[in-house]
């Protein structure tokens, strides 16, 4: 039996809007679902990857929505999609009412500790932890482990199928368990083959190398700031995600503030080498965090124990 309270959300779930009901008689609710994932991620690949389904599926499902209401939900472009002044009407009028369907349905579904999400920067997840990731995995072969890579900080109670996630912060998230695993700090860097070409740089000639910039230049002005020097005004190029930023510097473009947590991996691989021996420390930290739900997965008990190791060790190592 549904229960009394829950027939009741669903007749009011059925009523919602007379004009929006009429429109999607025949509409399958997974198109609905489809569309509020697409438009929270802002990205069709994660998107479809969050519903099970192909990408082409779940265009199909939104040009078919589209089609019914006769309104174009979605702007598309090459890095993603974006919703239309329909679009985000449509999603404010249906949002609050998914979430409370799965929300009215969640107690119904098993928890498997076999299966853990996890969400994770990119920047972090192909830099820092994939690598890493093998002798987890062999440690414990049943455990199915999902990594959703995304910039997009997750909403716990939103994504009910995500466990836990690696953030970085100041360690503040209301609500949530946040387990400190290791400061991040700052230096230049610059690829073997620049290197050559141009010779190693010092502390007093950095400023005049070629260097890679960000869409935020305060971390390049603070490193100056601290000989009494300005940044420059003009960059080689600047990037607004820190991954191409750490790849441009492999290239050979320039010269990048790297995160070392995040751009160890480069470093202990030989493909990029630290150029100072100061550090500018961060305002933020890597932390795992998680739901208090989460607290007695398996899983993610054991993916802590390994990566509170992890973070261990590289602390250790200095």
């Amino acid at each position: 039996m549904i229960g009394a309270e829950k027939a009741t959300f669903l007749q009011d779930w059925l009523e919602l809007d007379s004009t929006l009901t009429d429109a999607m008689s025949r509409l399958p609710l997974h198109a609905l679902t489809g569309f509020a994932a697409a438009a929270r991620s802002g990205n069709l690949t994660r998107a479809a990857a969050s519903q099970h389904l192909t990408v082409s599926a779940l265009s199909h499902q939104v040009r078919q929505l589209e089609e019914r209401l006769g309104q174009r939900l979605f702007e598309r472009g090459p890095r993603g999609v974006k919703l239309t002044a329909d679009g985000e009407r449509l999603l404010a009028r249906i949002g609050p009412h998914l979430d409370a369907l799965a929300e009215a349905v969640r107690p119904a579904t098993a928890r498997r500790d076999d299966m853990l999400a996890i969400s994770v920067l990119p920047s972090m997840a192909s830099a820092w932890l994939v690598p890493r990731l093998g002798g987890f995995l062999a440690e414990h072969p049943q455990l199915q482990l999902s990594l959703l890579a995304s910039e997009r900080l997750v909403d716990f109670e939103r994504d009910a199928g995500v466990d836990a996630a690696l953030r970085m912060g100041a360690g503040q998230w209301p609500g949530l368990v946040a387990e400190h695993l290791l400061d991040e700090t700052l230096a230049p860097v610059a690829s073997p083959a620049l290197i050559e070409r141009l010779g190693r740089p010092t502390d007093a000639t950095l400023h005049e190398w070629p260097l890679l910039g960000e869409s935020d230049a305060a971390h390049w002005d603070a490193w100056f700031a601290r000989d009494g020097r300005h940044a420059p005004t003009r960059y080689v190029a600047s990037f607004d995600d820190l991954e191409s930023l750490h790849r441009a510097a492999v290239a050979g473009m320039g010269v990048a503030l790297a995160r070392l947590v995040r751009s160890r991996s480069l470093v202990d691989a030989g493909q990029l080498v630290v150029l100072s021996e100061r550090r500018l420390p961060s305002d933020f930290a890597h932390y795992l965090v998680y739901p208090p739900r989460s607290a007695d997965h398996r899983g993610l008990q054991a993916f802590r124990e390994w990566l509170h190791a992890q973070a261990r060790e590289i602390r250790e190592a200095g």
